[in-house]
């Protein structure tokens, strides 16, 4: 896509830090890191949103997450890391291309991020689970 930052990246338009690429996919340096050692994981290909990849192409994008997980843990001595893969602007997603962060922690380095936890009402949950069952295709 001609107006996709992380395209232009790919292309070689935009400059990054790369840390590893292959045909399918490049991982660079977030240069808006929420911590030092932020990283993205993201497909060559432009896609927006995960549904519309090819299930093989996610399967192969994930292959590369535990090695880029670990160097980036390995080199900032975290002790522990957050990944995040946003879909939709309401979901957060900034940059309308498939990407996935790796957000090195620290105990107590005071970023929290909330988990608004709720409860289903008697039968909501099987309701919508039925739902959502009824369309795995």
């Amino acid at each position: 896509m001609s107006d996709c930052i992380f395209c232009k990246i790919v292309a070689g338009e935009i400059p990054s830090y790369r840390l590893m690429e292959d045909e399918d996919m490049l991982a660079f340096m977030d240069i808006g890191p929420i911590r030092p050692g932020h990283a993205l994981l993201i497909p060559k290909k432009h896609y927006e949103r995960t549904v519309d990849m090819p299930g093989e192409e996610v399967a192969r994008l994930m292959t590369h997450l535990p090695r880029l997980a670990r160097a980036v843990v390995e080199a900032t001595g975290a002790d522990g890391y957050n990944v995040f893969q946003m879909n939709g602007a309401c979901a957060g997603q900034v940059v309308p291309h498939v990407h996935f962060h790796i957000i090195p922690r620290h105990n107590g380095d005071g970023i929290k991020f909330g988990w608004p936890a709720a409860r289903y009402g008697e039968g909501e949950m099987e309701k919508l689970g039925e739902k959502i069952r009824s369309r795995l295709l």
